[in-house]
C-alpha cells in the first residue's frame, strides 16, 4: 500500500504569520508547494530539485541558442572544480598562516595566490582581489574603499545602459552616495564629453562609475580622467560585461587610460565562474581595497570557486585573444544580419558593437519582454532591455532585447552561423512564424555544437586549428 505524502511535524499552537507581500511570482511558488506536497519523502523533495536541475541541463545546456550577454559556458575544468572538496573548507582572512584565523589552510593559501598571480597576469594589474562572490559585492567594495556617505558620485542612467550597483537602488545608494548622472549621447551610444566636463567641473565627483549593461563601445576613459584630476576626483570602471575582452586586448585598456579601479564578473566575457573580480594598480588603494573585501564584504569565499576562476584566467591567458577576437566579430555578423532581415539595431552606422552583444529595437514587434517570451518559445534566449528612448518606469516592458555572442562563439561558431541564427530571430519577429515551427529547427541546429572550446580540454575551434 502506498503511504501518505509526506508532512512536516506541526506545532501543537500552530504559528500563523502576519500576511505580507511576496516579490517572487505567485505561480511559480505555487507550482513548486505542489510539487513538495507531493512528495512522499524529503528524499523526494531533494529529488524533485535535482530533476529540476537536470531539465535545464537538457534544454538550456544542449538545446537552446543562448544568446544571453551575461552567461558563458565554463569549460570541463572549470565545472569540476565548483563541485571539488576545497569547497567546503573555510579560508577566513588573507593569504597567508598569519592572516588566516584557520590552521591547516597551506594548500588553500596556494590555490589563492595562484589565482591572485594569474589575474595580475591576465589584465596585466599590479594588484588582484578573487574573493567576491558578485561583481556587484565588487561595486560596493569600491564605494566602500573609495567614497564616505554623503559623497557626490556620477554614473550612467540606466535607460542608456547604466547598471543599477551604481545608482540609487544599488550599492551607491546603500553607501549614502549623491549620484549626477553621465551625460551620454542617445546616438553615439558612448558619453557626450563636451557635457560631462561641464556637469563635472560643475559637481565635482569623488568618483566616476563607467558601469553598462548595455555596452556597445568604448568610453573616453583617458580624456574623462583628466578632467575629474582637476580636483582630485578618480575614475571607476565596472567591467562587469568587458572583462574578458579586456583581457582579450580586444577592448580598451581601463587601468592604463586612466581608471583608478576596475571590477567586473568573471561569469560574462571572462567564461569562468560567477565571481567577482577586483584589479587596480595604485598601491596606495591596496590597503582600503582589500579591507574593504575582509572584513567587511567576505570571510570564508568559497575557495571551489577561486580554483575554478584561476583556471579561467589561465585559458585566457592561453585563449583569449583568439576567443574575444572570434565573440566581437560574431557579434558585429549577427547585428547586420538581423539589420538586413528587417530588425531595427542600436549603432548601426558604427558597425553595430565593437564587444560580445548587439542591441535590438523591438518595439514594433511587441517590446522587450513580450519578445524575449516569444524567443524562448522558439529555444532562442534573449533579455528584455531599455533602449535610449526608454525611460527608467519601463524597466518592466523595455522597448529592446540584448543579445550577446559569447555562448555561441564557446560552442565553436563563427559568422557563418550568425546568419542562420538571424534567420531564426527573424522568421519569429519578422514573417510572424509561431515559435513552436521554429524550435524544433532550432534543436536540430544546435546538436552539432555541444563541445566547449577556448579551453585545454578541446583547444581552438576546428575552422581555426586549420588557419
Amino acid at each position: 500500500m502506498a503511504s501518505a505524502p509526506y508532512k512536516p511535524a506541526t506545532p501543537a499552537t500552530p504559528v500563523v504569520p502576519p500576511a505580507q507581500p511576496e516579490v517572487h511570482d505567485a505561480a511559480t511558488l505555487s507550482l513548486a508547494r505542489q510539487t513538495l506536497d507531493a512528495c512522499q519523502s524529503p528524499a523526494e523533495m531533494a529529488q524533485a530539485v535535482v530533476a529540476a536541475v537536470k531539465r535545464n541541463e537538457a534544454w538550456r545546456g544542449r538545446q537552446c541558442l543562448n544568446l544571453l550577454a551575461p552567461e558563458a559556458p565554463t569549460s570541463p575544468t572549470v565545472r569540476a572544480l565548483l563541485a571539488s572538496e576545497v569547497g567546503t573548507r573555510a579560508a577566513e582572512g588573507h593569504i597567508g598562516p598569519v592572516n588566516r584565523w584557520f590552521a591547516g589552510t597551506r594548500h588553500i593559501d596556494e590555490i589563492e595566490a595562484l589565482c591572485v598571480e594569474l589575474l595580475k597576469q591576465a589584465f596585466h594589474a599590479r594588484y588582484a582581489d578573487h574573493r567576491l562572490v558578485a561583481s556587484m559585492i565588487g561595486n560596493l567594495a569600491v564605494y566602500t574603499a573609495m567614497t564616505q556617505p554623503g559623497d557626490l558620485i556620477m554614473s550612467l542612467p540606466q535607460p542608456i545602459g547604466g547598471h543599477s550597483s551604481n545608482r540609487p537602488d544599488g550599492p551607491a545608494g546603500v553607501r549614502g552616495l549623491h549620484i549626477v548622472d553621465v551625460p551620454f549621447d542617445p546616438v553615439e551610444l558612448t558619453v557626450d564629453l563636451d557635457l560631462f566636463a561641464k556637469v563635472a567641473r560643475l559637481v565635482q565627483p569623488k568618483l566616476v562609475a563607467l558601469g553598462a549593461s548595455m555596452t556597445l563601445f568604448p568610453f573616453p576613459i583617458r580624456a574623462m580622467a583628466d578632467i575629474v584630476a582637476e580636483w582630485g576626483g578618480r575614475i571607476y570602471f565596472d567591467g562587469a560585461h568587458q572583462l574578458g575582452l579586456v583581457a582579450g586586448g580586444q577592448f580598451q585598456a581601463p587601468l592604463s587610460e586612466g581608471a583608478a579601479v576596475m571590477t567586473g564578473s568573471a561569469g560574462k566575457t571572462f567564461s569562468g565562474p560567477q565571481s567577482g573580480i577586483l584589479v587596480w594598480d595604485d598601491p596606495a588603494l591596496t590597503e582600503p581595497l582589500t579591507h574593504a573585501v575582509f572584513p567587511v564584504l567576505a570571510a570564508t569565499h568559497q575557495v571551489n570557486r577561486v580554483a575554478a576562476l584561476a583556471v579561467s584566467a589561465a585559458e585566457m591567458i592561453a585563449f583569449g585573444r583568439q576567443y574575444m577576437a572570434q565573440i566581437v566579430q560574431n557579434a558585429q555578423a549577427l547585428g547586420a544580419a538581423l539589420a538586413q532581415r528587417g530588425i531595427p539595431m542600436l549603432g548601426a552606422h558604427k558597425g553595430y558593437t565593437t564587444t560580445h552583444q548587439v542591441i535590438a529595437d523591438v518595439r514594433q514587434f511587441g517590446g522587450g519582454l513580450e519578445v524575449a517570451q516569444r524567443l524562448a518559445r522558439a529555444n532562442i534566449i534573449t533579455n528584455k532591455n531599455l533602449i535610449p528612448d526608454d525611460s527608467a518606469e519601463q524597466w518592466d516592458h523595455p522597448g529592446g532585447l540584448r543579445i550577446g555572442s559569447t555562448e555561441v562563439t564557446r560552442l565553436g561558431m563563427g559568422q557563418a552561423e550568425m546568419g542562420a541564427i538571424a534567420d531564426f530571430i527573424a522568421r519569429v519577429l519578422v514573417e510572424g512564424a509561431a515559435p513552436e515551427q521554429v524550435a524544433d529547427e532550432v534543436i536540430a541546429f544546435r546538436e552539432p555544437y555541444q563541445t566547449i572550446y577556448y579551453c585545454f580540454e578541446a583547444g581552438l575551434p576546428h575552422a581555426m586549428q586549420a588557419q
